[in-house]
């Protein structure tokens, strides 16, 4: 198991946010569940500084595990997103873990 995912796996079991590096950039998740698709591990996340326009209800992204560097869990909780269900985006994805 990498590192990245244990942590990742700590801040969903935990309800804590993590902040990454995606592609570069520092990202501050809000991870809600973790799944595996095609051999690959991804985590649902809610991007907390992403902008929304104002009519748009926040929404969960998926960021392929491998991508994220740097990852750590912060001491801050989180709720679920209202519309969150724990279940992998795709019909051929496994859930692995979910808050």
């Amino acid at each position: 198991m990498t590192d990245t995912r244990m942590t990742m796996m700590e801040a969903i079991a935990r309800r804590r946010r993590v902040t990454a590096r995606y592609n570069g950039t520092m990202l501050d998740l809000a991870p809600h569940l973790m799944f595996e698709r095609h051999g690959d591990l991804f985590i649902s996340a809610l991007n907390i500084n992403k902008k929304w326009r104002s009519d748009e209800e926040p929404r969960l992204g998926n960021f392929k595990l491998i991508g994220l560097d740097a990852a750590e869990v912060l001491d801050e909780e989180f709720e679920p997103i209202p519309s969150f269900t724990p279940t992998p985006p795709h019909d051929d994805a496994i859930l692995v873990l979910a808050v």
